[in-house]
């Protein structure tokens, strides 16, 4: 049973030091240093063009460092690609899949790669099919499945060979709510019975909370890492929303009170440290009618993305 043989599998960490990559003048991923422990589910954020993607395809031997290194496990990634390779698995943004080819076929394809037996290919294959409900649908060409089942389909292929380190970027990426859910059911038994460490890139921010941690870059260099929790708790106990059609002149007077704001589009968010609401609701009443909304709610980690991605500096 692929179960049994899964939890055999030790985690791997990831190391990065130093780690860059130039295009030119262009500086994709400027020094970055991380350290990943086996077994950590750690999410790696930031805006588009960040370095997301650039960093997890040097830490997977895709793409050459332009300084810098990595290792995965005990393996220097630059000495020996082909030995880090055995340890991961990737899911990419954009589908691995063949589309001519059936179900059963890509994965055939995929265990040879990974210089599996036929036998132990084909058992993976048809377990973790049966926990996708995909069984009966091996011997379909993949253009004819839905998107949920490829992206699914996807995730089995990578995870195949039961890597010791899992690189997800952007696994959901364009899969409705209920696809996603049943994406990370899947992934979220895997890491119970593999413990494998998990590196995962995403814009849907709810689906880095589970994260043991997060890290994220803006324009290629850490700005701040920790616990999602511990983050969010860092902006304060409380997020102030407000919109008018005089932001600029309310903002002005209430950054004097609240200290920084931050306006995106026709919003201006502040942040509020006290427990207490007794602060804001005395500045709603003083502000009459200059808000057209006034909105206070818990903070969450899509506030701290759009705080790091403004370029405002979480304060602990």
């Amino acid at each position: 049973m692929i179960a049994t043989a899964i939890t055999e599998t030790t985690p791997a960490g990831i190391s990065a030091t130093g780690l860059a990559k130039r295009y030119g003048d262009i500086i994709a991923v400027d020094g970055l240093d991380l350290d990943i422990p086996p077994g950590e589910f750690f999410g790696l954020l930031g805006p588009n063009g960040s370095g997301k993607t650039t960093t997890i395809h040097m830490l997977a031997t895709l793409v050459r460092p332009s300084s810098g290194s990595v290792r995965i496990g005990d393996v220097n990634v630059a000495s020996h690609p082909v030995r880090a390779r055995r340890k991961i698995g990737l899911v990419f943004q954009e589908s691995a899949l063949d589309r001519t080819l059936t179900v059963a076929e890509n994965l055939r394809f995929a265990g040879r790669l990974y210089d599996l037996p036929a036998r132990t290919s084909a058992e993976r294959a048809q377990e973790l099919l049966e926990l996708f409900d995909m069984a009966d649908k091996r011997d379909r060409p993949v253009a004819t499945l839905s998107g949920g089942m490829r992206r699914a389909l996807d995730i089995v292929r990578g995870v195949l060979h039961e890597p010791q380190v899992l690189f997800l970027d952007e696994p959901t990426i364009g899969l409705d709510l209920p696809n996603r859910r049943r994406i990370w059911r899947f992934i979220e038994r895997l890491r119970a019975r593999t413990g494998m460490t998990v590196l995962l890139t995403t814009h849907y921010l709810e689906e880095a909370n589970p994260c043991d941690r997060v890290c994220f870059i803006r324009k290629g260099k850490l700005v701040d890492t920790g616990a999602p929790n511990d983050l969010v708790g860092r902006l304060g106990r409380h997020i102030l929303e407000i919109e008018s059609n005089e932001l600029e002149t309310l903002t002005t007077q209430l950054e004097s009170k609240l200290g920084e704001c931050l306006i995106d589009g026709d919003v201006a968010f502040f942040r509020h440290a006290d427990e207490d609401l007794s602060t804001l609701a005395r500045l709603q009443t003083e502000t009459g009618r200059a808000a057209s909304a006034w909105r206070v709610r818990r903070p969450n980690l899509n506030d701290v993305f759009l705080w790091i991605s403004a370029g405002k500096v979480l304060k602990p």
